[in-house]
Protein backbone atom coordinates (compact mmCIF):
# COMPACT_ATOMS: atom_id res chain seq x y z
CA UNK A 1 0.00 0.00 0.00
CA UNK A 2 1.50 3.49 -0.75
CA UNK A 3 2.77 5.05 2.31
CA UNK A 4 -0.19 7.61 2.59
CA UNK A 5 -2.47 4.56 3.54
CA UNK A 6 0.07 3.14 6.22
CA UNK A 7 0.56 6.29 7.60
CA UNK A 8 -2.77 6.11 9.31
CA UNK A 9 -2.08 3.15 11.14
CA UNK A 10 -0.50 3.25 14.87
CA UNK A 11 2.89 2.73 15.52
CA UNK A 12 5.94 2.32 17.74
CA UNK A 13 8.00 5.05 17.91
CA UNK A 14 12.17 3.82 18.87
CA UNK A 15 11.61 3.42 22.30
CA UNK A 16 8.79 1.19 21.98
CA UNK A 17 5.91 4.20 22.90
CA UNK A 18 2.84 3.77 20.42
CA UNK A 19 2.57 6.55 18.28
CA UNK A 20 -0.57 9.25 17.42
CA UNK A 21 -3.87 6.52 17.04
CA UNK A 22 -5.58 7.06 13.93
CA UNK A 23 -8.53 8.93 14.90
CA UNK A 24 -5.81 11.40 16.61
CA UNK A 25 -4.27 12.10 13.02
CA UNK A 26 -7.71 12.35 11.25
CA UNK A 27 -9.05 14.98 13.84
CA UNK A 28 -5.72 16.71 13.16
CA UNK A 29 -6.30 17.00 9.55
CA UNK A 30 -10.00 17.42 8.87
CA UNK A 31 -9.98 20.57 12.19
CA UNK A 32 -7.69 22.03 9.57
CA UNK A 33 -9.81 21.72 6.84
CA UNK A 34 -13.46 22.87 8.43
CA UNK A 35 -11.53 25.18 10.31
CA UNK A 36 -8.65 26.67 8.67
CA UNK A 37 -6.60 26.86 11.33
CA UNK A 38 -2.86 26.64 11.66
CA UNK A 39 -1.05 23.33 12.14
CA UNK A 40 0.58 24.30 15.20
CA UNK A 41 -2.75 24.89 16.56
CA UNK A 42 -3.62 21.59 18.19
CA UNK A 43 0.08 21.00 20.02
CA UNK A 44 -1.78 21.31 23.29
CA UNK A 45 -5.08 19.47 22.32
CA UNK A 46 -3.62 16.50 20.23
CA UNK A 47 0.21 16.99 21.36
CA UNK A 48 1.15 17.04 17.95
CA UNK A 49 3.97 18.91 16.65
CA UNK A 50 3.40 21.09 13.65
CA UNK A 51 5.41 19.24 11.49
CA UNK A 52 3.09 16.37 11.84
CA UNK A 53 -0.10 17.71 11.37
CA UNK A 54 0.87 19.41 8.19
CA UNK A 55 1.86 15.55 7.25
CA UNK A 56 -1.49 14.35 8.52
CA UNK A 57 -3.38 17.09 6.42
CA UNK A 58 -1.44 16.05 3.22
CA UNK A 59 -2.30 12.42 3.52
CA UNK A 60 -5.37 12.72 4.44
CA UNK A 61 -6.10 14.74 1.25
CA UNK A 62 -3.86 11.49 -1.00
CA UNK A 63 -6.20 9.11 0.48
CA UNK A 64 -9.78 10.72 -0.11
CA UNK A 65 -8.69 11.39 -3.51
CA UNK A 66 -7.44 7.93 -3.89
CA UNK A 67 -10.29 6.50 -2.59
CA UNK A 68 -13.27 8.55 -3.43
CA UNK A 69 -12.39 10.87 -6.83
CA UNK A 70 -13.77 7.97 -9.36
CA UNK A 71 -17.16 8.26 -7.76
CA UNK A 72 -17.34 11.88 -6.51
CA UNK A 73 -15.80 13.78 -8.87
CA UNK A 74 -17.04 11.79 -12.20
CA UNK A 75 -18.47 13.62 -15.29
CA UNK A 76 -22.18 13.24 -15.63
CA UNK A 77 -23.30 9.53 -17.38
CA UNK A 78 -26.45 9.07 -18.87
CA UNK A 79 -28.43 8.68 -15.95
CA UNK A 80 -27.15 12.10 -14.62
CA UNK A 81 -27.63 13.57 -17.58
CA UNK A 82 -31.16 13.01 -17.83
CA UNK A 83 -32.15 13.77 -14.29
CA UNK A 84 -29.87 17.22 -14.76
CA UNK A 85 -32.18 18.02 -17.55
CA UNK A 86 -35.02 17.56 -16.34
CA UNK A 87 -34.35 19.37 -12.65
CA UNK A 88 -32.61 22.15 -14.30
CA UNK A 89 -35.83 22.65 -16.67
CA UNK A 90 -38.56 22.41 -13.74
CA UNK A 91 -36.14 24.30 -11.44
CA UNK A 92 -35.41 27.12 -14.25
CA UNK A 93 -36.82 26.78 -16.67
CA UNK A 94 -33.98 26.23 -19.07
CA UNK A 95 -33.58 22.91 -21.33
CA UNK A 96 -31.34 20.82 -21.85
CA UNK A 97 -28.82 22.72 -19.55
CA UNK A 98 -26.32 20.83 -17.76
CA UNK A 99 -25.10 23.20 -15.08
CA UNK A 100 -23.02 26.34 -14.53
CA UNK A 101 -19.68 27.46 -15.01
CA UNK A 102 -17.74 30.16 -13.54
CA UNK A 103 -14.04 31.09 -11.52
CA UNK A 104 -13.23 31.37 -7.96
CA UNK A 105 -9.96 32.56 -6.48
CA UNK A 106 -7.98 31.45 -3.92
CA UNK A 107 -4.93 33.80 -1.95
CA UNK A 108 -2.14 32.36 -1.39
CA UNK A 109 0.04 33.94 1.42
CA UNK A 110 3.42 31.77 1.82
CA UNK A 111 4.32 32.22 -2.50
CA UNK A 112 8.15 31.61 -3.03
CA UNK A 113 9.25 35.18 -4.05
CA UNK A 114 10.46 33.14 -7.11
CA UNK A 115 6.92 32.52 -8.22
CA UNK A 116 5.08 35.89 -7.50
CA UNK A 117 4.78 37.05 -10.63
CA UNK A 118 3.52 34.10 -12.13
CA UNK A 119 0.55 34.67 -9.83
CA UNK A 120 -0.30 38.11 -9.97
CA UNK A 121 -3.31 40.13 -11.44
CA UNK A 122 -4.08 44.02 -11.52
CA UNK A 123 -7.40 43.46 -10.84
CA UNK A 124 -6.68 41.67 -7.95
CA UNK A 125 -4.15 43.53 -5.21
CA UNK A 126 -2.66 39.28 -3.99
CA UNK A 127 -1.72 36.42 -5.31
CA UNK A 128 -4.63 34.21 -6.26
CA UNK A 129 -4.83 30.92 -8.07
CA UNK A 130 -8.31 29.75 -9.66
CA UNK A 131 -10.51 27.18 -9.63
CA UNK A 132 -12.98 26.46 -12.73
CA UNK A 133 -15.92 24.33 -11.59
CA UNK A 134 -19.41 23.28 -12.78
CA UNK A 135 -22.32 23.35 -10.71
CA UNK A 136 -26.06 22.36 -11.04
CA UNK A 137 -28.97 23.72 -8.80
CA UNK A 138 -28.26 20.77 -5.96
CA UNK A 139 -24.65 22.44 -5.46
CA UNK A 140 -22.90 19.30 -6.84
CA UNK A 141 -19.70 19.88 -8.30
CA UNK A 142 -19.66 18.33 -11.67
CA UNK A 143 -16.23 19.40 -12.91
CA UNK A 144 -13.14 20.99 -11.56
CA UNK A 145 -10.05 22.70 -12.58
CA UNK A 146 -7.74 23.94 -10.56
CA UNK A 147 -4.19 25.09 -9.92
CA UNK A 148 -2.77 24.41 -13.35
CA UNK A 149 -1.91 27.30 -14.83
CA UNK A 150 0.74 30.32 -14.43
CA UNK A 151 0.39 33.86 -15.34
CA UNK A 152 -2.11 36.70 -15.03
CA UNK A 153 -5.29 34.68 -15.85
CA UNK A 154 -9.17 35.13 -16.35
CA UNK A 155 -12.00 33.00 -17.09
CA UNK A 156 -11.34 32.64 -20.52
CA UNK A 157 -7.46 31.77 -20.19
CA UNK A 158 -8.58 29.04 -18.00
CA UNK A 159 -11.40 28.08 -20.39
CA UNK A 160 -9.34 27.64 -23.14
CA UNK A 161 -6.76 25.02 -21.06
CA UNK A 162 -9.76 23.63 -19.36
CA UNK A 163 -10.45 19.53 -20.31
CA UNK A 164 -14.17 20.60 -19.80
CA UNK A 165 -15.14 19.62 -23.55
CA UNK A 166 -12.23 17.21 -24.10
CA UNK A 167 -14.95 14.62 -23.81
CA UNK A 168 -16.62 15.77 -26.46
CA UNK A 169 -13.99 16.19 -28.71
CA UNK A 170 -12.71 12.78 -28.07
CA UNK A 171 -16.35 11.82 -28.89
CA UNK A 172 -16.34 9.93 -25.67
CA UNK A 173 -19.61 11.57 -23.77
CA UNK A 174 -23.11 10.24 -23.47
CA UNK A 175 -24.87 11.36 -26.25
CA UNK A 176 -28.41 13.50 -24.73
CA UNK A 177 -29.85 15.53 -27.64
CA UNK A 178 -32.50 18.24 -26.46
CA UNK A 179 -35.11 20.24 -28.38
CA UNK A 180 -36.17 24.28 -27.66
CA UNK A 181 -38.71 25.63 -29.91
CA UNK A 182 -38.34 23.06 -32.32
CA UNK A 183 -34.78 22.53 -33.11
CA UNK A 184 -33.16 19.79 -31.74
CA UNK A 185 -29.59 20.46 -30.40
CA UNK A 186 -26.79 17.05 -30.13
CA UNK A 187 -24.37 19.46 -27.91
CA UNK A 188 -25.50 20.18 -23.71
CA UNK A 189 -24.75 23.91 -22.65
CA UNK A 190 -23.54 25.68 -19.47
CA UNK A 191 -24.93 28.89 -18.20
CA UNK A 192 -22.11 31.81 -17.86
CA UNK A 193 -21.25 35.29 -17.25
CA UNK A 194 -21.10 37.67 -19.37
CA UNK A 195 -16.90 37.18 -19.75
CA UNK A 196 -16.88 34.17 -21.45
CA UNK A 197 -17.08 33.41 -24.98
CA UNK A 198 -20.24 32.91 -27.81
CA UNK A 199 -19.41 29.09 -28.09
CA UNK A 200 -22.22 26.70 -28.70
CA UNK A 201 -22.07 25.31 -25.36
CA UNK A 202 -21.90 28.01 -23.21
CA UNK A 203 -25.24 30.27 -23.34
CA UNK A 204 -25.29 34.11 -21.51
CA UNK A 205 -27.89 36.98 -21.28
CA UNK A 206 -27.74 40.19 -22.46
CA UNK A 207 -26.05 42.63 -21.19
CA UNK A 208 -27.96 45.35 -21.87
CA UNK A 209 -31.72 43.99 -22.85
CA UNK A 210 -34.33 46.16 -24.18
CA UNK A 211 -37.26 43.78 -25.58
CA UNK A 212 -39.47 42.24 -22.70
CA UNK A 213 -38.53 38.71 -23.36
CA UNK A 214 -34.60 39.62 -23.59
CA UNK A 215 -35.58 40.84 -20.51
CA UNK A 216 -37.32 38.29 -19.10
CA UNK A 217 -34.36 35.41 -19.83
CA UNK A 218 -31.63 37.73 -19.06
CA UNK A 219 -33.33 37.31 -14.85
CA UNK A 220 -33.64 33.72 -15.23
CA UNK A 221 -30.51 33.38 -16.78
CA UNK A 222 -28.65 35.38 -13.53
CA UNK A 223 -30.97 33.57 -11.63
CA UNK A 224 -29.89 30.14 -12.61
CA UNK A 225 -26.15 31.04 -12.84
CA UNK A 226 -26.38 31.67 -9.12
CA UNK A 227 -26.42 27.80 -8.32
CA UNK A 228 -22.34 28.05 -9.23
CA UNK A 229 -21.96 30.97 -6.69
CA UNK A 230 -24.09 29.11 -4.27
CA UNK A 231 -21.48 26.26 -4.50
CA UNK A 232 -18.48 28.17 -3.93
CA UNK A 233 -20.35 29.83 -1.06
CA UNK A 234 -21.21 26.62 0.52
CA UNK A 235 -17.75 25.29 0.19
CA UNK A 236 -16.00 27.88 1.31
CA UNK A 237 -18.66 27.85 4.55
CA UNK A 238 -18.24 23.82 5.11
CA UNK A 239 -13.80 24.27 4.31
CA UNK A 240 -12.38 27.68 5.66
CA UNK A 241 -8.81 26.56 4.77
CA UNK A 242 -9.92 27.88 1.44
CA UNK A 243 -11.62 30.66 2.39
CA UNK A 244 -8.60 32.17 4.12
CA UNK A 245 -5.43 33.04 2.42
CA UNK A 246 -3.20 29.43 1.87
CA UNK A 247 -0.08 29.07 4.15
CA UNK A 248 0.91 26.02 2.20
CA UNK A 249 4.47 26.53 0.39
CA UNK A 250 3.65 24.04 -2.31
CA UNK A 251 0.65 24.65 -5.16
CA UNK A 252 0.36 20.62 -5.75
CA UNK A 253 -0.26 20.51 -1.51
CA UNK A 254 -2.73 23.66 -2.50
CA UNK A 255 -4.13 21.34 -5.17
CA UNK A 256 -4.62 17.83 -3.05
CA UNK A 257 -6.31 20.45 -0.47
CA UNK A 258 -9.11 22.06 -2.88
CA UNK A 259 -10.30 18.51 -4.29
CA UNK A 260 -10.33 17.06 -1.23
CA UNK A 261 -12.45 19.36 -0.49
CA UNK A 262 -14.57 18.90 -3.56
CA UNK A 263 -14.99 14.99 -2.92
CA UNK A 264 -16.14 15.83 1.01
CA UNK A 265 -18.23 18.42 -0.50
CA UNK A 266 -20.47 16.30 -2.64
CA UNK A 267 -20.01 13.59 0.11
CA UNK A 268 -22.22 16.08 2.07
CA UNK A 269 -24.44 16.75 -0.53
CA UNK A 270 -24.85 12.88 -0.77
CA UNK A 271 -25.40 11.80 2.60
CA UNK A 272 -27.76 14.26 3.22
CA UNK A 273 -30.01 13.33 0.57
CA UNK A 274 -29.37 16.26 -1.80
CA UNK A 275 -27.62 15.12 -4.74
CA UNK A 276 -29.95 14.48 -8.05
CA UNK A 277 -27.60 11.73 -9.36
CA UNK A 278 -26.21 8.19 -7.36
CA UNK A 279 -23.49 6.25 -8.62
CA UNK A 280 -24.36 3.35 -10.57
CA UNK A 281 -21.62 1.12 -11.05
CA UNK A 282 -22.47 -1.44 -14.11
CA UNK A 283 -23.82 -0.33 -17.12
CA UNK A 284 -27.43 -0.40 -18.33
CA UNK A 285 -28.47 -1.54 -21.52
CA UNK A 286 -28.88 2.25 -22.60
CA UNK A 287 -25.02 2.93 -21.16
CA UNK A 288 -24.07 0.38 -23.61
CA UNK A 289 -25.91 1.67 -26.47
CA UNK A 290 -24.53 5.12 -26.11
CA UNK A 291 -20.83 3.40 -25.30
CA UNK A 292 -21.73 2.06 -29.10
CA UNK A 293 -22.46 5.56 -30.43
CA UNK A 294 -19.29 7.29 -28.63
CA UNK A 295 -16.79 4.51 -30.51
CA UNK A 296 -19.07 5.06 -33.55
CA UNK A 297 -18.04 8.70 -32.71
CA UNK A 298 -14.29 8.56 -32.15
CA UNK A 299 -13.26 8.59 -35.88
CA UNK A 300 -14.60 12.44 -36.35
CA UNK A 301 -11.87 14.76 -36.22
CA UNK A 302 -11.13 16.93 -33.05
CA UNK A 303 -10.62 20.34 -35.24
CA UNK A 304 -14.00 19.62 -36.73
CA UNK A 305 -15.79 19.21 -33.17
CA UNK A 306 -13.76 22.06 -31.67
CA UNK A 307 -15.03 24.64 -34.28
CA UNK A 308 -18.72 23.76 -33.77
CA UNK A 309 -17.95 24.26 -29.68
CA UNK A 310 -16.64 27.58 -30.84
CA UNK A 311 -19.21 28.37 -33.28
CA UNK A 312 -21.08 31.82 -32.64
CA UNK A 313 -23.99 31.07 -35.29
CA UNK A 314 -25.09 28.08 -33.26
CA UNK A 315 -24.52 30.28 -29.83
CA UNK A 316 -27.05 32.71 -31.02
CA UNK A 317 -29.82 30.10 -32.35
CA UNK A 318 -29.29 28.57 -29.41
CA UNK A 319 -30.14 31.78 -27.37
CA UNK A 320 -32.75 33.34 -29.28
CA UNK A 321 -34.66 29.77 -28.99
CA UNK A 322 -34.31 29.24 -25.15
CA UNK A 323 -35.52 33.19 -25.13
CA UNK A 324 -38.76 32.09 -26.72
CA UNK A 325 -38.63 29.16 -24.40
CA UNK A 326 -38.56 31.43 -21.50
CA UNK A 327 -40.99 33.95 -22.84
CA UNK A 328 -43.36 30.74 -23.58
CA UNK A 329 -42.96 30.13 -19.83
CA UNK A 330 -46.91 30.25 -17.62
CA UNK A 331 -46.65 33.07 -15.31
CA UNK A 332 -47.17 30.84 -12.73
CA UNK A 333 -43.78 29.62 -13.18
CA UNK A 334 -41.68 29.74 -10.21
CA UNK A 335 -39.24 32.18 -11.06
CA UNK A 336 -41.75 34.26 -13.48
CA UNK A 337 -41.24 36.74 -10.06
Amino acid sequence: MPEYFTYFSQRVDAIGRPTFTTLQKCTSAIRQLAYGTAPDMWDEYLQMSEQTSIICLDYFCMCIITLYKKEYMRSPNAHDVARLYSAHEERHGFRGMLGSIDCMHWEWRNCHVALKGQYTRGDHKKLTLMLEAVASYDLWIWHAFFFRMTGSNNDINVLNQSPIFDKLKNGTFSSAPFEVNGHEYSKRYYLADGIYPDWATLVKGYSCPTEEPTIKFTRFQASARKDVERAFGVLQGRFHIIRIASRSMSVNRMRRVMECCLILHNMILEDNGFALSKWEERFTTEEMENGMERIRNRGRDRDIIAREIRDRDMHNQLTEDLVEHIWTLPPTFRNAN
